[in-house]
């Protein structure tokens, strides 16, 4: 197991370890050969029984919220566009700032 740095101010999720981590090597306790793969390989499938209109409903009710509206243009556009962000209200635009 690596422990990778991650910045905080891009990661929100940044943890104290991966300031300073141990090296991977016989004398760490946590030590764990790089080449070992897992005994139980991991696999999910994800199956919903909802019906098309519950998602119809959702697509929907992001155009008639303003914020949502003007996120969902962002998000489809190639470059970043000043003015929609702008418009967006200050919490969601902090949120939007923060990546």
């Amino acid at each position: 197991m690596t422990i990778v740095h991650k910045d905080g101010n891009t990661h929100k999720n940044a943890d104290g370890l991966s300031r300073w981590p141990l090296p991977n090597n016989i004398d760490n306790p946590a030590y764990v050969p790089e080449e070992a793969s897992p005994q139980i390989p991991i696999e999910g499938i994800g199956v919903t029984d909802l019906n098309t209109t519950f998602f119809e409903e959702v697509r929907h009710s992001y155009t008639q919220d303003k914020n949502c509206s003007i996120l969902c243009q962002l998000l489809n556009k190639d470059c970043k566009d000043n003015s929609l962000i702008h418009a967006l209200d200050d919490i969601w635009k902090k949120s939007y700032d923060e990546g």
